[in-house]
């Protein structure tokens, strides 16, 4: 394996994700996660695209040809939405903006660059939610006679009840705990923004059995992880990654029992599916941005045209097909070794 000194991108990806985004920028912990995974994919897609070994990817095959063929298989193979795609842009750019000004030679890429455009969607972007009955037929798969079992069907009450990001659940300390009258939570969100969010009486009962059982006699103050595994003897967060797998199996599962639960359960879906059944029962969309912690209430406003969208299409399905409305009608589908190695010394994992 080449030592890192010799490799300038490599390099230079870990003074960024190490030093730069959190000393210099003080950037949360989950907002250089999504630098890195962005930079993580690119490299490994130049990887598989050169038939090349990680370490040998260097700054000069980052053309915009390939950059743009990129963000095209984010699309393609990873399902992944205009936003995310330009999501990924953005922090490609914000990464090469760093290295041309520590190293010339790095300039050319940033001149490439400029010739991938951010791609504007066709229409505004639809989402996925689930039915109540969708989200109890999963949560109802984990068996809370077992430990795993009540760990998992807490973690997705309260992900759902807290409209939370994965991201914000896996960091939860027993300390963000806030039992009394009013039970909240405390959430680390995007670009370290802490809020409150009140809890359901229903969620505070499976909270306290899980305290039980996984905290016993842990001061509620304490900076002991809520959710975490055992590993090496040492306790850990959970990972996004096995609860992301862990989701997935149970929403395989449920789909058995429910033929409303999507084929393809994972943890976003939860907060959409908050969030679309707080708008549908009243709840003002400036309140349901402060819920999900939204720094722009734009970003709110896409339950308001999902759950236009939902009406529609159910109107379209009840109207017969020789009605004059129906041409009228447009209905939407809502689709909302070593390499190891060196991506953890460089910060990509």
């Amino acid at each position: 394996m080449k030592k890192l000194k010799e490799s300038t991108l490599f390099s230079l990806i870990h003074d960024y994700l190490k030093i730069y985004l959190p000393n210099h920028r003080n950037l949360s912990p989950n907002t250089i996660k999504s630098y890195s995974k962005s930079l993580l994919l690119l490299v490994d897609f130049v990887k598989r695209q050169r038939n090349i070994p990680l370490h040998d990817v260097t700054f000069e095959m980052l053309t915009s040809d390939i950059i743009t063929a990129f963000l095209d298989s984010l699309e393609a193979e990873r399902g992944c939405s205009v936003s995310t795609r330009n999501n990924r842009l953005a922090s490609i750019r914000a990464f090469i903006k760093y290295t041309s000004g520590r190293d010339v030679t790095t300039v050319a890429v940033a001149i490439e660059l400029k010739k991938v455009s951010v791609k504007k969607p066709n229409k505004a972007e639809a989402i996925e939610y689930m039915s109540m009955d969708a989200i109890t037929a999963i949560v109802n798969q984990a068996d809370i006679s077992k430990p795993k079992g009540l760990r998992d069907a807490t973690f997705m009450i309260l992900m759902y009840d807290l409209g939370a990001r994965i991201e914000e659940m896996v960091q939860l300390k027993v300390s963000d705990l806030h039992f009394g009258k009013a039970p909240i939570t405390t959430l680390l969100g995007k670009g370290g923004k802490i809020r409150s969010v009140p809890m359901m009486e229903r969620t505070t009962q499976y909270l306290r059995m899980y305290l039980d059982h996984f905290h016993p006699n842990e001061p509620l103050l304490s900076d002991r992880p809520l959710f975490y595994a055992i590993i090496h003897g040492e306790v850990k967060h959970l990972t996004d990654r096995r609860m992301r797998y862990a989701l997935k199996a149970y929403g395989e599962k449920a789909r058995k029992v429910c033929l409303d639960v999507p084929e393809n359960v994972y943890p976003h879906m939860f907060r959409h599916s908050r969030a679309m059944h707080l708008y549908q029962n009243g709840m003002d969309l400036t309140l349901v941005s402060q819920w999900l912690g939204h720094a722009n209430l734009e970003t709110t406003r896409i339950y308001a045209h999902a759950d236009t969208e939902h009406k529609r299409t159910a109107i379209a399905k009840a109207t017969p097909e020789n009605n004059p409305l129906h041409v009228k009608l447009n209905p939407a589908r809502f689709i909302i070794t070593d390499e190891e190695a060196l991506k953890r010394l460089t910060g990509l994992v």
